[in-house]
C-alpha cells in the first residue's frame, strides 16, 4: 500500500522541469501572438486558468521585481483572494512592473459569482491594466439576446456578447486559458484557433500546427484564439498557482456552502437557483474546481483548504472538472462542440 500523501511535502519536493517546459512553452506563444497580431485581448475571468495566464503573461512582457518572500496569510474569508501556497513560504521574485501590450476582456453575464467580479476588479485595478467588460444585459437591451424565462442561464448567450466585443473593439486574437484535459471537444481545440467571419469554429478550417509553426493569415473580419496553456492539465495548473503564489477567489478553496444535491451535482442554493419542490438545502463543506455562471457551475465536496491539499486532492480524481461541475455540458454529448460552433469561448 502507498504511504499517504502530504500536501506540504509534496510541493517543496516537486521537480520542475516539467513546469519550467509548459511554461516557456506558453511564454513563447504569448510572444507569438504580440507579434503576429495587431489589436489581440486576454481574456481574464478571474478564474483560476485566466489567472495562469495572466501571470504567464507578466512574464512574457514585464520586468520582473525581485521581493523578499513572505509567509503565507491567514486564510482570507469567504470570497477574498486565498494564499496559494499552503507549506513552506513562496519563492520571491513573483512581483513585475510594466504594462501588457494588450488589454484584458471579460464577458460578464450578469449572473457570475459576485465574489468572483470583485476579485477580477481588484486583481485589474492592482495591476494597472486595461480591462474590457462585454455585458450579457447589454445585449438583452439591445435586443440581440432573448431570454426564454428571467432565470434562464445566461451562459451560452455569453457568445453574442463576446462577438459583439469583437467587432466594436476590433480584435484580432484572443488569448484564452481553455485547456485540451478539460472536454472533447476542447481536446479538437487548435493552439492558434481559426474563427471564420461569423466567429464560428469550423474543425475542417483548421490549421496544421507543425514544430511550433503556426498559420496566423486572417482575413477581414476573421479572428483567432490562442491558448497558451492548451497542453496543460489541472494538475498542472494547480502545481504552477502553488508554486508562484498566484491569488485567485476564494470560492476555489474549502468553504461551507448551502447546496441542492440534484442529478448528481451540488447546485448553489441562490436567488437564480431555487429550491425545486421536494428538494432540502445543507450546508456542505465545498470548493469549486470551475468558476463561470452561477446558474450552471456546481461546486464539489471538499476540504481543501489550499493549493497543496487541492494537488493532493487532484491526483485521485477521475472526473474532468467540467463533467464533475457544470450543468451546461450534461445538456447532451456534443453541447461544447455545438457552442464553440457558434463562436463560444
Amino acid at each position: 500500500m502507498n504511504a499517504p500523501l502530504s500536501p506540504h511535502r509534496l510541493l517543496p519536493e516537486l521537480d520542475h522541469e516539467h513546469l519550467d517546459g509548459l511554461e516557456e512553452e506558453a511564454i513563447f506563444i504569448l510572444r507569438e501572438v504580440a507579434a503576429s497580431f495587431e489589436r489581440p485581448a486576454l481574456l481574464f475571468s478571474g478564474g483560476k486558468d485566466s489567472c495562469v495566464v495572466l501571470r504567464l503573461a507578466e512574464k512574457a512582457f514585464k520586468t520582473r521585481v525581485d521581493v523578499a518572500p513572505k509567509a503565507p496569510a491567514a486564510p482570507a474569508p469567504q470570497g477574498g483572494a486565498q494564499p496559494a501556497w499552503g507549506g513552506p513560504a513562496p519563492v520571491a521574485g513573483n512581483e513585475f512592473k510594466g504594462r501588457l501590450p494588450f488589454p484584458l476582456l471579460h464577458v460578464d453575464t450578469g449572473h457570475n459569482f459576485p465574489e468572483v467580479i470583485a476579485f477580477r476588479d481588484r486583481r485589474v485595478a492592482e495591476m494597472g491594466e486595461r480591462l474590457v467588460v462585454g455585458h450579457v444585459d447589454d445585449s438583452i437591451e439591445r435586443g440581440t439576446v432573448r431570454l426564454a424565462h428571467p432565470l434562464e442561464s445566461r451562459n451560452g448567450h455569453q457568445t453574442v456578447a463576446l462577438l459583439e466585443a469583437i467587432e466594436q473593439h476590433r480584435f484580432d486574437c484572443l488569448i484564452g486559458g481553455a485547456r485540451r484535459d478539460e472536454e472533447k471537444a476542447r481536446a479538437k481545440e487548435r493552439i492558434f484557433s481559426h474563427r471564420d467571419s461569423f466567429g464560428q469554429w469550423q474543425p475542417k478550417e483548421q490549421r496544421p500546427e507543425l514544430w511550433t509553426l503556426f498559420n496566423t493569415r486572417i482575413r477581414p473580419g476573421e479572428h483567432f484564439r490562442a491558448f497558451p496553456i492548451s497542453n496543460w492539465t489541472e494538475l498542472d495548473v494547480w502545481l504552477y498557482l502553488a508554486r508562484e503564489n498566484i491569488p485567485l477567489p476564494g470560492l476555489y478553496y474549502a468553504h461551507p456552502r448551502r447546496v441542492l444535491r440534484r442529478k448528481g451535482l451540488l447546485v448553489p442554493l441562490t436567488e437564480l437557483t431555487p429550491a425545486l419542490p421536494g428538494e432540502q438545502a445543507e450546508t456542505v463543506s465545498v470548493r469549486f474546481r470551475t468558476v463561470g455562471d452561477m446558474t450552471c457551475t456546481c461546486p464539489v465536496e471538499s476540504a481543501a483548504g489550499s493549493a497543496a491539499e487541492i494537488v493532493a486532492e487532484t491526483l485521485s480524481v477521475t472526473v474532468s472538472e467540467r463533467g464533475a461541475t457544470r450543468m451546461d455540458d450534461r445538456t447532451s454529448d456534443a453541447s461544447m462542440e455545438r457552442r464553440k460552433k457558434e463562436g463560444y469561448f
